[in-house]
């Protein structure tokens, strides 16, 4: 009793996965129907070998609504960051860019797929620095930091999680002249498509 359980609900969440008009679909579909052999009795039964394989289709991806992959990291890595007010900052070494939305260039995300994302920024500072996150022209997030001494460096960070659409950019921005953000793996803006 429990392993007819088991199984039919195994094949409702295959079937789930299905998209209307999706070819994939509609072969996973002739590909279920071909592996039960027996559906007059109110179970399904598969055999073994039948089981493993929807198994199998079920952990490769196959049921997945087929989102991209997409997530970055990069940090500052040719020289600290003197930033003007209103400039971007522009994070040029790159540790991770999985679905090439992130632009050395510029400094700006530009967001792959429509989703939910989960951004981080964080700075090493010596001077007093005032950073946003902004999603397309509107600011989502920011951060400030005040030291009163030359030598005193301080570190923060802000994250936020927020629903953005394909095409949309994200980008760190320097509120106020003179911001500054330290060279090396001390400074970094980070995101990812959570689902």
């Amino acid at each position: 009793m429990l392993g007819s359980l088991f199984l039919s609900s195994f094949v409702f969440l295959f079937l789930f996965g299905f998209v209307e008009g999706d070819k994939q679909g509609d072969t996973r579909l002739k590909t279920l129907k071909s592996l039960i052999y027996n559906n007059a009795e109110a179970t399904v039964k598969l055999d073994s070998t039948a089981l493993q394989k929807l198994i199998q289709l079920s952990t490769t991806g196959t049921l997945s609504r087929h989102k991209p992959r997409v997530s970055f990291s990069v940090y500052v890595k040719s020289k600290h960051l003197t930033l003007g007010k209103g400039q971007t900052a522009i994070y040029d070494g790159i540790l991770t860019n999985d679905g090439k939305g992130y632009d050395d260039r510029s400094g700006i995300f530009t967001c792959p797929a429509t989703g939910t994302y989960m951004f981080v920024v964080d700075c090493l500072s010596i001077k007093p620095t005032w950073i946003q996150i902004i999603l397309n022209k509107n600011v989502v997030g920011s951060a400030y930091i005040s030291t009163k001494e030359i030598t005193s460096y301080q570190q923060f960070s802000r994250t936020v999680i927020l629903k953005a659409g394909k095409g949309d950019h994200v980008k760190v921005v320097n509120v106020e002249k003179g911001g500054f953000i330290h060279q090396g793996h001390y400074s970094g803006f980070s995101g990812t498509l959570l689902y």
